[in-house]
């Protein structure tokens, strides 16, 4: 497909060199900004309780204009792609800069590597088809046992355009497809219901991700989530020996500590790893990466919302604080490099630090044997929501499937339970950790000052002693 059929500029009919001029007026004298093109469609259906509950379709395009200089920015944005539009936005950011001698930052170098196709997953399958395959899942599950009594299934998608142009003359674009799929069972035995879950999906077409046989695996697996709580016994409560599962449990290490590596944190030394750069802050073995190269996934970006391309980022090496996920404007303040970082959730927002795949690396021991080391204590396989503190770095998790183990021996589910800790202190209390490293499924979205952003987490099977379970046992 040619850039010409991609180009938003081209397509809304602003001419690229009125674009530069305008940009490079707005932005004379700043450290740093850019011209932020968007153009999106997404839709999504959810299929509720044997009906199609609701369908959606959305088209935007709009651009924002950034003017960044020393820890100011300057940001406006307009879903009109214009030669006017644009003009009064420059108006609005140019006085963050004007007065300033400033330079600008050197232009992120170009990278020809390709994490996803272009493909458009809203044009393929049809409509019906999709409907027809929400049916048949819903069918499915409530086959599959006489205790479902409830099942909601979701598929939804996006194909995202986005075209980034500076002052000094770099322009680069990235296309962006992205789908996930859902389905929750609620399961029922007299007066007692629980519910489970289990959701895919990446930076592709819709064909990949719902091929038969997949799609059934997640119902299977919604379903054993639901059985397994019918059977769960209410949690204790006091401190225990954890052993976190491999794969989505990273969701713990994203809120719990990848937010506190984020570079604006840092500089604002309002993160509790602020200022600890070169010092142990982990146990030995504890490697932590945030990768937004890996391909086809939920958090990968070719580039990221700035136009850097996007790296793996070690930030914790063998328990030792190695760097920090950077966008450029806190590069520069810090004296770093930007890795990549820069995210925004649409044209309409400003970008800051955000992670992509943040992956604690694997260890050498085995899972089985990890379990065995443990003579009481928690096993903690998926976890729901949850609250933590940047700061302080306190966290509470709620477990929506976890057992009991008791003399090395998986025991009885338990339900309630909730893992309170710090994620720096955590980190310390890591005692194996596992030879089977696992991603998510691909379906993290994370919140930060209001914008979402999708993401990707990854672990193996953890040890951590010591940890504080809030539990519903009396």
């Amino acid at each position: 497909m040619s850039d010409s059929v991609h180009d938003i500029l081209e397509k809304s009919g602003l001419k690229e060199e009125t674009a530069r001029s305008i940009t490079a007026n707005a932005l004379e004298g700043a450290d740093d900004g850019e011209l932020f093109l968007e153009y999106k469609q997404s839709e999504s259906l959810v299929f509720d309780n044997g009906r199609l509950k609701a369908a959606n379709f959305d088209t935007s395009q709009g651009f924002g204009l950034r003017a960044v200089k020393g820890e100011a920015a300057g940001y406006a944005h307009s879903g009109d792609i214009s030669e006017a539009a644009l003009k009064r936005a420059a108006e609005a950011v140019s006085a963050v800069s004007s007065g300033h001698s400033g330079s600008y930052a050197a232009a992120p170098q170009r990278t020809n590597a390709r994490l996803y196709s272009d493909e458009n997953p809203l044009g393929s399958p049809a409509f019906e088809e999709k409907l027809r395959l929400l049916q048949e899942v819903d069918a499915y599950a409530r086959a599959r046992d006489a205790r479902v009594r409830q099942v909601s299934v979701s598929l939804a998608g996006s194909w995202q355009v986005v075209d980034i142009l500076r002052a000094d003359g770099h322009r680069v674009r990235d296309i962006r497809p992205l789908v996930r799929f859902n389905v929750s069972v609620v399961a029922g035995d007299g007066d007692r219901q629980e519910s489970g879950s289990y959701g895919f999906g990446g930076r592709a077409g819709y064909g990949e991700f719902i091929a038969t046989g997949r799609w059934q695996a997640a119902v299977d697996e919604a379903l054993r989530q639901a059985l397994v709580n019918l059977e769960a016994i209410p949690a204790p409560a006091g401190a225990f020996d954890v052993v976190l599962g491999a794969g989505w449990p990273g969701i713990l290490l994203h809120e719990a500590v990848g937010h506190g590596l984020e570079g604006d944190f840092n500089r604002k030394k309002t993160s509790a790893f602020a200022g600890l750069m070169g010092e142990r802050v982990a146990s030995r073995g504890v490697t932590i990466v945030d990768d937004g190269t890996i391909e086809d996934r939920r958090g990968s970006l070719t580039i990221d919302d700035e136009g850097t391309p996007t790296n793996r980022t070690v930030l914790i090496e063998d328990g030792i604080l190695t760097g920090y996920m950077q966008d450029r404007q806190n590069a520069r303040l810090m004296g770093m490099k930007p890795t990549g970082n820069g995210r925004r959730q649409s044209f309409a927002h400003i970008p800051m630090p955000r992670m992509t795949n943040t992956i604690m690396l694997a260890g050498e021991h085995g899972p089985d044997e990890i379990l065995a080391s443990v003579k009481d204590g928690i096993y903690a396989v998926s976890f729901g929501g949850g609250q933590v503190d940047i700061t302080s770095g306190k966290f509470v998790f709620s477990c929506t499937e976890a057992y009991r183990i008791e003399n090395g021996k998986v025991g009885a589910p338990i339900k309630g339970a909730m893992l309170i800790g710090n994620g720096p202190d955590a980190l310390t209390r890591v005692e194996m950790i596992g030879n089977d490293m696992k991603l998510d499924p691909g379906i993290g979205t994370c919140g930060k000052q209001g914008q979402g952003v999708p993401v990707g987490v990854g672990q193996p099977t953890l040890r951590i002693n010591a940890m504080t379970i809030g539990g519903t046992a009396l």
